[in-house]
């Protein structure tokens, strides 16, 4: 094991809280552990901790990176994603491996959240070649994270989204019954509408969309009405 992980779990070990991780590990349905570190103090150690050792050399990613993510505690996922969004402006294309295989590995709502919508979509805009490739790759793949990321990488893109993709891409997943397709075309749908409200308005009517998508991708749009 690296020195570097090798310390940052000694850290980890030095402020764990026992009934924290119980509730943490609940919370996350039994399915990973926890050092019942809570995100306050998890960012506090994480700044103190590269601090006193640095960032490692981006050469050394490629071992690095999943020595951290599949230790068992999901502090270190999380704590590799903080890392990770440290090269985001700086890694080359290739980069896209690494976050492409983070995103199928212990994959949760926490994780691939955060990876598609700043890590790849920081990615997808440095080098927008890469969108066609792996996009269509990952919705044809039939894993719904990946599905999930195609949907979400455009989540910050505002005024420059790329509608007929991401219209597309819904139009393909629309259909689906898996949660967490559903409540991202309704998420992915709702974030835009604060940048053209009209487009999602128009779309929603003349879509058959699932009801959770629907719900979610009008929700700021009702509020504004109730509100005005």
């Amino acid at each position: 094991m690296d020195d570097f992980t090798i310390k940052l779990r000694q850290k980890f070990l030095e402020n764990a809280n026992a009934e924290n991780a119980f509730q943490m590990k609940a919370y996350m349905r039994n399915q990973y552990d926890f050092f019942g570190i809570k995100a306050p103090a998890q960012v506090q150690i994480r700044r103190e901790f590269l601090q006193n050792q640095g960032l490692p050399e981006i050469s050394l990613l490629p071992k690095l990176i999943p020595e951290l993510w599949e230790q068992p505690e999901r502090e270190f996922q999380h704590f590799t994603l903080a890392l990770l969004e440290k090269y985001s402006k700086k890694a080359d294309a290739g980069f896209i491996e690494i976050l492409e295989w983070i995103i199928v590995t212990k994959s949760w709502w926490d994780t691939v959240d955060f990876i598609a919508a700043n890590l790849v979509g920081t990615h997808f805009k440095r080098f927008p070649e890469l969108i066609p490739v792996y996009t269509e790759k990952w919705m044809n793949s039939g894993n719904f994270w990946l599905q999930r990321s195609a949907l979400l990488f455009q989540l910050k893109y505002k005024n420059q989204t790329d509608l007929k993709l991401l219209f597309g891409y819904i139009e393909k997943l629309s259909g689906s019954r898996e949660f967490f397709i559903r409540k991202a075309i309704g998420w992915t749908l709702r974030e835009y509408s604060k940048t053209d409200p009209d487009v999602v308005i128009q779309f929603v009517e003349t879509h058959q969309l699932q009801p959770l998508s629907q719900k979610e991708a009008l929700k700021v749009i009702n509020r504004k009405k109730l509100k005005g």
